[in-house]
């Protein structure tokens, strides 16, 4: 394959970058909210790194939400795209459309050591699937299955969207406060930038309290600073996003290890691993014991859904 581009789409931004020789080349970040169409990113991206468009030979693209048909619609953002309408217009012969934590799942496969930072120590089983989840602007849950001799296949799924599990009476209660707002209540609203300051909100009105902060990094920042309530807050996301991880290591069986992904924890990575997570990760009565020996990486990669993005062409073609 002489020349790819790949493409990591989410809700917010879109990141762009030239597969060449099996490595990432002219990586840009693009607003996704400032192009109506990825077509008309993906020229943009093209004519800032100087590329001609008939050059690029194939392209892949990690995205939001579900992959079936020729319609896709992207889950949180305002983008369409259609296959045939994508190639028509590009004057491209191969897409390839594949979920964003497939593409998460295969880029841990490109991961350095030092791109790593231990969470739960534990050897992983490699003959067993792993865990692959992220908060950021959703959350994103992904599967990665050994097939042996270095092979790896990634899992698509949507299990952001599992109901948020309720671990004892003051979760109890922060649900009540977000049934009534939402209704049915999903793990991504809790567990995403803007599920934190849901959480910061149910957290004030449980409390009695008025919330003054307003934005996921205005809490972030306040309990870094040592501020009671938002610590609260982010301890208790942390142990929510461990529930969740334990219940997708259970029904995996993902004693291959987990991996931490997404634009949320790294802003916190020592208060995370200081967290609840690990204990909420275990915490499942007669079945805890199955815990021991997990390991528990968050990653701190800058680009891994690129990366695989461009190990999914490779494997396409």
């Amino acid at each position: 394959m002489k020349l790819g581009l790949v493409g990591d789409i989410g809700g917010t931004n879109a990141r762009f970058a030239l597969w060449r020789n099996e490595r990432l080349e002219a990586v840009r970040v693009l607003a996704v909210a400032d192009f109506p169409t990825p077509e008309q990113a993906i020229r943009s991206y093209l004519e800032t790194i100087g590329q001609d468009v008939a050059e690029v030979e194939a392209v892949c693209l990690a995205c939001a939400g579900p992959v079936q048909g020729d319609e896709f619609r992207f889950t949180n953002n305002h983008w369409r795209l259609s296959r045939a309408e994508f190639c028509r217009r590009l004057g491209l012969c191969e897409l390839l459309l594949i979920n964003d934590f497939s593409a998460m799942a295969l880029g841990m496969t490109r991961l350095r050591p030092d791109e790593l930072m231990e969470i739960c120590p534990g050897s992983a089983d490699p003959e067993r699937p792993r865990l692959v989840i992220g908060p950021g602007t959703g959350l994103g849950v992904g599967t990665l299955l050994p097939l042996g001799d270095g092979r790896w296949r990634a899992l698509p799924g949507e299990g952001g969207h599992v109901d948020l599990p309720i671990g004892n009476l003051r979760e109890m209660a922060l649900w009540q406060v977000l049934y009534q707002r939402l209704g049915h209540v999903r793990a991504e609203d809790v567990l995403s930038g803007n599920g934190l300051l849901q959480l910061y909100r149910a957290s004030c009105s449980v409390a009695g309290e008025e919330p003054v902060l307003a934005s996921p990094a205005q809490i972030t920042a306040a309990a870094l600073a040592g501020d009671a309530r938002a610590a609260a807050v982010l301890e208790q996301f942390c142990v929510w996003l461990g529930r969740v991880a334990g219940d997708d290591v259970l029904t995996l069986g993902a004693r291959g290890g987990v991996y931490i992904v997404g634009g949320v924890v790294p802003r916190f990575a020592e208060l995370f691993k200081a967290s609840g997570f690990a204990r909420a990760l275990a915490d499942k009565g007669c079945m805890s014991g199955y815990f021991d020996g997990i390991p528990v990486w968050l990653v701190t990669a800058e680009y891994p859904g690129l990366e695989g993005a461009g190990v999914a062409l490779q494997q396409s073609l």
